[in-house]
């Protein structure tokens, strides 16, 4: 019986977890994301000082080469000149040039064939750290979308749902008091059919106006100037 309680709680334990994982999977991703971003970074960092190195290793070995060379001829002209004591010791300094040249070779050549896995490795980390950005920018678009379908609770914000059944409602509403608006204007009281046609616009008007009144002034004003 205690085993089996033991492999219970492990097993809400898990399941406890796995819920966790789920609910913050964006956020989990967005972490890791940050992380191997910064790791991708120093490995590029990395990979550009080794270049760097290597290219002073260029340099380093140009100027051996240089020196054996200028050695070389100097040795020569001793022995032509005679002192053997001192194209012995040019001699000495020469092998010793050489097998630093030698050596520096030797380690570009294996730096040469490191530098082209490593620049694989991270060409590949570059394009998956690139689709996983993509991802996370469909899954972010994916993880809104699907939220909007969630039902909220009272506490949380309205789901798209709920907000079209309320502008459903509004929309009733409107249309309503516009119907009432119209059947109020239709059996408004007092106004026979002819007003009703005359405020439409249709006919001569009826009611006095400001310029008829004028108009009549004026004609009363010019009968008694004559």
């Amino acid at each position: 019986m205690l085993n089996l309680f033991r492999l219970l709680a492990r097993g809400a334990a898990a399941k406890a977890e796995e819920e966790l994982i789920d609910r913050n999977a964006l956020l989990i991703l967005d972490q890791q994301i940050r992380e191997t971003r910064t790791s991708l970074e120093r490995s590029r960092l990395a990979l550009a000082a080794a270049i760097a190195g290597d290219k002073a290793e260029e340099r380093r070995l140009a100027a051996v080469e240089t020196r054996a060379a200028d050695l070389e001829e100097r040795a020569l002209a001793a022995l032509a000149a005679g002192r053997e004591d001192l194209a012995v010791e040019a001699a000495d300094a020469i092998a010793e040039l050489e097998a630093e040249r030698d050596a520096i070779r030797e380690a570009r050549l294996r730096f040469a064939r490191e530098v082209v896995r490593i620049r694989s490795v991270v060409a590949d980390a570059t394009r998956r750290q690139n689709e996983l950005e993509r991802g996370r920018r469909i899954a972010a678009a994916a993880e809104a979308a699907r939220r909007l379908g969630v039902h909220a609770g009272p506490s949380e914000r309205a789901t798209l749902k709920e907000a079209e059944a309320t502008l459903t409602r509004l929309r009733a509403l409107q249309a309503e008091a516009a119907d009432t608006e119209a059947a109020l204007a239709e059996i408004e009281p007092g106004l026979s059919i002819a007003e009703r046609l005359e405020r439409e616009g249709f006919g001569p008007s009826t009611r006095p106006s400001g310029g008829a009144v004028l108009d009549r002034l004026r004609r009363k004003s010019e009968t008694a100037a004559a």
